[in-house]
């Protein structure tokens, strides 16, 4: 399937993450929310981008969504105390930021 994203035109497929689908309010506002979350509860952007990465490579990604847990990835890997769903996890939880 083909979209227009960011004024050029792009493949979205089900590996594709939210932000790499054509623009609708939903997945704006998602990220929007994880933008507005306070930092201490969030990873770095390097450790995030990381995440995302093996997300993208996952078989489970379909469509923005992990079909192992049903959560919107992007969401997940934003958060700390969050850790991959699947029963060998790509990624674990980082540590709080107070036991830094």
């Amino acid at each position: 399937m083909n979209a227009l994203v960011n004024g050029e035109m792009r493949r979205v497929c089900r590996k594709c993450l939210l932000r790499d689908m054509p623009e609708e309010e939903y997945f704006r506002n998602l990220h929007e929310y994880i933008e507005r979350l306070d930092d201490d509860v969030k990873v770095p952007s390097d450790i995030y981008e990381e995440r995302l990465s093996k997300c993208r490579e996952c078989e489970s990604l379909l469509s923005g969504m992990c079909r192992i847990c049903g959560c919107y990835v992007e969401l997940r890997a934003c958060m700390r105390k969050n850790s991959c769903p699947a029963v060998h996890p790509k990624w674990d939880k980082e540590p709080e930021a107070e036991e830094w």
